[in-house]
């Protein structure tokens, strides 16, 4: 099986584990890639659907693995594929001078990306009736797994020991949504500027597009690299059902804002996340993804994985068939324009670990 399709199957069915104790632990809960577990593939890192309802009766298995972290992945009792689990980063063994274990504020993900969500707390999430449906932002916190807002001190502090521990590459910063102004931007700003006081780490941020396009060059002078603006989901209607109140920043607004951070940042080095399976036809996400490309944007196409506790939970995760219906093409694409995962400074689209996009990219017809 090749890379791109194995890596589809697995995130579409899940994956049940032998040894659910095998690398770095799982995550649950939380923002990013949740009820998940990093593995490589052919050295590629994947995020693998490990505490989903699907994954539980997953035809996908990985075996128990050798010395090495290296693991036999079967479908069905036959071999389809070899994976390996990253081991335990070593700075989770850290905690700060008050006595914060790191892992509560940044955790590693894929390979070498830190990521951490600077404020765990949104103003979507707090009311029903706007909450996105298929975010668990407030799951970890409520299990004590973290803490609602990490200061610039302590995220510089844990940055330059995961590089120096573990070698981290870049560093993702996404945020919950504090207020309707600057929409996480300041609180990113603040973040970056300590981090880069105390690391050279490569860094993206990620807020909804801030009211005043100033903040762009607020956030690239602070130090963020790249930029990322999240659609989640490109047709109106499908935005107003799955999240009513981060629809209420219309579609228009996110493409004037696109239009105005890529001089800012560069092409290639903003980029929007696109949760496939919510219910967008495959010809409007590949329409979406044109233009964005179009305008500098990358388009970072991922399979949307149900969470536990979410009232999506029983949604159905996209077919492999349709990924690969709208990955194909993507990765042509993004290749023609070269816009490819290896031209981006920091962040989700670079790590590349939810989705097979990156080994599309790498076909050539």
């Amino acid at each position: 099986m090749s890379p791109e399709m194995l890596i589809n199957e697995i995130q579409s069915f899940g994956l049940r584990l032998v040894d659910p104790s095998a690398g770095a632990p799982s995550r649950r809960g939380g923002a990013g890639p949740s009820d998940h577990k990093a593995l490589l593939v052919n050295g590629r890192p994947i995020m693998a659907p490990v505490h989903t309802a699907a994954a539980f009766s997953s035809p996908y298995t990985a075996l128990k693995p050798n010395a090495g972290g290296e693991s036999v992945i079967e479908r069905d009792g036959l071999a389809v594929g070899k994976v390996r689990f990253p081991g335990q980063p070593r700075f989770y063994a850290l905690s700060t001078a008050d006595g914060i274990p790191y892992s509560q504020i940044a955790v590693l993900h894929g390979k070498d990306v830190l990521a951490t969500t600077v404020l765990q707390t949104c103003i979507r999430y707090e009311s029903r009736k706007k909450t996105c449906q298929f975010c668990a932002i407030g799951q970890s916190l409520a299990a004590g797994r973290t803490i609602a807002h990490k200061s610039p001190a302590q995220l510089a502090e844990v940055a330059g020991a995961a590089v120096d521990l573990d070698g981290v590459k870049h560093m993702v910063m996404t945020t919950g949504t504090p207020n309707k102004t600057d929409r996480g931007a300041a609180v990113l700003t603040d973040s970056a500027r300590a981090i880069k006081a105390a690391v050279d780490l490569p860094l993206q941020g990620q807020c909804e597009p801030p009211d005043n396009d100033a903040w762009f060059t607020r956030m690239r002078e602070a130090g963020i690299d790249a930029l990322g603006m999240h659609l989640e989901a490109v047709t109106p209607d499908v935005r107003a059902r799955i999240m009513p109140g981060k629809a209420e920043v219309p579609v228009a607004r996110y493409m004037e804002a696109f239009a105005a951070a890529v001089p800012v940042f560069g092409r290639g080095q903003v980029s929007t996340y696109i949760l496939a399976g919510l219910g967008d036809t495959r010809e409007a996400i590949l329409s979406m993804c044109e233009s964005l490309i179009a305008l500098g944007v990358y388009p970072f196409v991922v399979p949307f994985v149900p969470i536990s506790g979410t009232p999506l939970e029983d949604h159905k995760a996209p077919s492999s068939d349709f990924m690969h219906g709208v990955l194909k093409p993507l990765g042509a694409m993004l290749a023609a324009a070269g816009m490819t995962r290896d031209t981006i400074k920091a962040g989700c689209g670079r790590c590349g670990a939810c989705s097979a996009l990156s080994a599309y990219e790498e076909l050539r017809p």
